[in-house]
């Protein structure tokens, strides 16, 4: 049974940060240690990415499991209010690919890491290092 109130969920929820995350600043600190050079939360673009790397024309997004739906285990389902829940993770997937297919339009290389994946410092080094190697035709 769930013993949260409604009053405390939506005070902890309001609580949860849209930038500078803790998986967002892993992601930075591991690009900035390769010698990638960024701006954060263009406003300019669709969806205000986390980083804009222009040199690359690339931007990242770092999504949350839990809002993007990832599917991993962080990615679990509330068990109250299902009917709140289900459209509001709905609209932020469509939401999510509405940003990708604008961005993609106007030329620009979309990279979503999600939470998960920075949580370890070495996928997150091979995968920033797979992404901008000279090799990786970008």
């Amino acid at each position: 049974m769930d013993t949260m109130t409604p009053e405390l969920r939506s005070r902890l929820m309001s609580r949860i940060k849209a930038k500078d995350t803790k998986p967002e600043m892993l992601v930075r600190s591991a690009a900035h240690r390769l010698g990638l050079r960024f701006r954060l939360h263009d406003k300019r673009l669709p969806g205000k990415p986390d980083l804009v790397l222009p040199k690359h024309r690339t931007v990242i997004f770092v999504h949350g499991c839990f809002w993007h739906r990832h599917g991993c285990k962080l990615a679990s389902n509330p068990k109250s209010r299902q009917d709140y829940w289900a459209p509001k993770f709905e609209r932020n997937v469509r939401r999510d690919a509405e940003h990708r297919a604008a961005l993609e339009g106007a030329g620009w290389r979309v990279v979503v890491i999600w939470e998960c994946e920075a949580k370890s410092p070495a996928v997150l080094q091979e995968l920033l290092t797979r992404l901008f190697s000279p090799s990786s035709g970008k």
